[in-house]
């Protein structure tokens, strides 16, 4: 990977909804850590291409929606460290392409489009036999980075921190939640908040990953997971979807603290945590926001324009 990056920053939140109830906030500053491969998506890549560049594996493929930070970041990555990336993108193509797929395209990506139906088979044997047939001899990423490789990376996000009882991050995958609960004692937690609508379905998958990560054999400071846990109640819609209250939460936010929040991820769990405190859901404890990235999604117009 890219040796250019900036360590993380924590950064001191001083917020009055925070101090009435005794609860301290901190920033993981994951965004600044690389300007095209940030926030946690580095970490989820770092071990897949390790794997194939040992495998001899020129071409990178994966998959992910419109609006993937995945995609983004697969695209950043593939062209500073010589891979050919393909992106499988589920639904259709539209024309002018959105800011995340025409940074992707630039980076030398080449997309294609896939059907949703098709799109959902992605996991299965059959559809990537498909794709190698067609693509020939590729190394295939799960989409958001979603396997053991990319739990891996995960687990090394909070190795250097200490001191916070409550760990807090935004979820589409589950996968960095997961392995953040493998670099943590049993006396602290960590809450993600679904990006997704439904997000409960992610208790199984998360469950299934850390199962499945402790028994392959591969490093774990600790064998068993922290305590965790999800909060459903803040997707705004579902994935990509928005509303004017989160944008300008999201603005006034950037005002107060010099903080930018993206829309899709980030600024749903910030949301989150700002109301819980005041429903009393923490109290007089330290909580630490992981800031994951993905500010290039607030460029699309879609998302960041206000309605009026």
């Amino acid at each position: 990977m890219p040796s250019k990056f900036f360590p993380p920053l924590i950064q001191q939140i001083n917020s009055e909804i925070g101090d009435n109830a005794g609860v301290k906030l901190y920033v993981l500053r994951l965004d600044l850590m690389h300007p095209q491969i940030n926030g946690n998506k580095w970490f989820k890549l770092k071990y897949n291409l390790v794997e194939a560049k040992e495998k001899n594996l020129s071409t990178i493929l994966t998959f992910g929606g419109a609006y993937s930070n995945h995609i983004y970041a697969t695209a950043a990555a593939g062209n500073l460290l010589g891979f050919r990336t393909i992106g499988l993108i589920r639904g259709e193509e539209n024309i002018p392409l959105n800011p995340t797929l025409q940074f992707a395209v630039a980076q030398g990506m080449e997309l294609v489009y896939i059907d949703r139906q098709t799109y959902k088979k992605r996991h299965t044997e059959q559809l990537q036999n498909q794709l190698k047939q067609q693509f020939g001899e590729v190394f295939m990423i799960p989409e958001g980075g979603c396997n053991l490789n990319g739990l891996r990376g995960c687990i090394e996000i909070l190795q250097t921190v200490r001191g916070f009882n409550t760990i807090c991050l935004a979820c589409g995958t589950g996968t960095t939640l997961a392995g953040m609960t493998l670099s943590l004692s049993q006396e602290q937690k960590v809450i993600g908040f679904p990006v997704l609508k439904g997000g409960d379905f992610l208790n199984e998958d998360i469950n299934n990953l850390l199962t499945n990560y402790l028994a392959s054999g591969l490093p774990t400071p600790v064998n068993t997971p922290a305590p965790w846990q999800l909060v459903s109640d803040y997707h705004f819609g579902g994935y990509a979807k928005v509303t004017n209250k989160l944008k300008l939460f999201c603005q006034d936010f950037q005002q107060q603290h010099d903080i930018p929040l993206d829309y899709v991820y980030t600024g749903k769990m910030f949301y989150g945590v700002m109301d819980l405190i005041t429903q009393g859901f923490f109290q007089s404890e330290s909580l630490l926001l992981i800031h994951t990235g993905g500010l290039q999604g607030n460029q699309d117009e879609k998302i960041s324009k206000l309605s009026v």
